[in-house]
């Protein structure tokens, strides 16, 4: 399968994205012919530091992708989720934007449990942020290159499907800055990985793992590629790509079987999976699909 993974800029204000108060801190391209779209963090100079903006522009883009709409006139059927031109993917939360809010040091002489009630608010928002990704209908890749550090491995461990680069290392930061990760990390790597042992070693320590180490647990998967954004973006895109091709009502169904079985028995999934197909099933996907592999051809499906 052969992919143009060139892709087309959209400018920052388009007719399917008009309402997204875009400040730069993502980029976004779209793949028509393939139906993906390529979302890059965009703070390069900063290291793709994730500032107040940044969390208020991916959670807007993620819930705008979670509607039936899913895009408006963008027939999106997967993303990706790249470092950009980036040195790496990103360097974790912004400090110098946010530092005071994650410390507190901006209460002085406010009682401690009404700081404290202060903060939930803002760690509910950031941490809904990266909970989006898994509400939208479609499965999101992330190829990172360099540096994934702090709430990078929050951001990445929400994504369906987790690349990298030669090059990629990763770190539960957050110890080294006194507090425990509280975006995501703590939930969703055990779950990913399956390591307690591992899990607990990374984070209690937080210090830097390679692209091997990663794939040998299963935090990445694919096989080992080249250093360097370019190799990972290209894998990623093939990748998003041949997802796209498939039905997107049985794409956008077996991720929320898969997120709904994470979190519950075999037994519920079983159950849950039953009631989504006894009402799925009815989807002119079915009959398509059938009849293209009988006639071996490629199926096509309509937006969602």
């Amino acid at each position: 399968m052969v992919v143009d993974t060139t892709s087309t800029r959209l400018p920052p204000f388009t007719p399917v994205l008009s309402f997204l108060v875009l400040d730069e801190t993502l980029a976004l391209s779209f793949l028509e012919d393939a139906h993906v779209l390529v979302v890059d963090l965009n703070r390069p100079k900063a290291l793709n530091a994730m500032n107040k903006a940044f969390w208020r522009e991916f959670r807007q883009l993620f819930d705008t992708l979670a509607t039936t709409s899913a895009g408006g006139a963008l027939d999106v059927r997967a993303v990706v989720v790249t470092g950009g031109t980036a040195r790496g993917f990103t360097a974790g939360l912004d400090l110098t934007d946010m530092g005071d809010d994650i410390t507190l040091s901006g209460d002085g002489g406010v009682d401690p449990a009404r700081a404290s009630l202060k903060f939930l608010p803002m760690v509910d928002t950031m941490q809904d942020t990266f909970s989006s990704m898994e509400r939208c209908w479609q499965p999101v890749v992330a190829a990172v290159h360099g540096f994934c550090i702090g709430g990078g491995i929050d951001l990445i461990t929400a994504c369906d499907v987790r690349l990298c680069s030669g090059d990629a290392y990763f770190s539960v930061k957050e110890v080294d800055i006194g507090i425990a990760a509280d975006v995501g990390t703590l939930q969703r790597l055990p779950k990913v990985v399956g390591n307690q042992s591992w899990v607990r070693d990374v984070c209690f320590t937080a210090r830097r793992f390679g692209a091997d180490e990663a794939r040998s647990v299963g935090l990445v998967s694919g096989a080992p590629l080249p250093p360097g954004p370019d190799a990972v973006r290209a894998e990623a895109i093939k990748l998003a790509s041949l997802m796209a091709t498939k039905s997107p009502v049985a794409v956008a169904g077996t991720k929320r079987v898969l997120m709904h079985t994470r979190d519950h028995s075999v037994a519920d999934g079983l159950a849950y999976v039953g009631l989504w197909n006894s009402a799925m099933l009815r989807t002119q996907d079915t009959g398509a699909a059938i009849q293209a592999s009988l006639a071996k051809k490629t199926p096509t499906f309509s937006k969602l």
